[in-house]
């Protein structure tokens, strides 16, 4: 059911979150030299923006999106780009790595919006995946909004609820609450693994 929501969305172009620009903040980490070009994995990668942008500056960037609509929009920019030996998108659940083409380790994730929406019960499967595909010193960056009511379901992440996912797979390094464009709460965290 969540893959034809999404998809929907995708197909009527209902997509406030994918603003086809990479974020200040993932621009900041790579740009500064803070994690050097490597392995990338955007988790919720929608239609590839960061993607090509992180195998534009040196990554090897791998994404995965629950809708095969958003992944088909990436894999048409990627081509045209020619980037497809260093940027690879696949369709499927971020709680469920270990059923996708996904192998080896990162040196950098992202997730820009993705994981406040996954079903609470899937969280920690989807912490677990993340853990087992990062490098030791790995950075991972998470934008989440705060918890909130949407369509009938509770989303969002509190700090708390983020540090009991990923603490002690990772260490947190760094939050900056904001507000999103909405004007609310949410947070930027940089975790690097343990």
């Amino acid at each position: 059911m969540q893959r034809l929501f999404w998809n929907v969305t995708y197909w009527f172009g209902k997509t406030p979150w994918d603003t086809g620009i990479t974020p200040p903040e993932l621009r900041a980490v790579v740009e500064s030299g803070q994690v050097q070009p490597g392995r990338a994995l955007d988790l919720g990668c929608g239609t590839g923006t960061n993607v090509l942008y992180l195998a534009q500056h040196g990554f090897d960037a791998v994404g995965v999106d629950i809708s095969p609509r958003a992944i088909a929009v990436a894999q048409r920019k990627i081509k045209q780009a020619g980037l497809a030996q260093h940027a690879q998108v696949y369709s499927g659940d971020v709680t469920r790595l270990d059923t996708l083409p996904v192998t080896g380790l990162f040196n950098l994730a992202l997730d820009l919006g993705c994981l406040h929406v996954v079903d609470l019960a899937a969280r920690p499967r989807y912490a677990a995946g993340l853990a087992a595909h990062m490098q030791t010193g790995g950075l991972y960056l998470l934008y989440a909004f705060d918890p909130r009511s949407c369509l009938g379901r509770r989303m969002g992440l509190t700090t708390k609820e983020t540090e009991r996912l990923f603490i002690p797979a990772f260490t947190l390094l760094q939050v900056h609450h904001g507000q999103d464009r909405a004007g609310a709460e949410s947070a930027w965290y940089t975790f690097r693994k343990t």
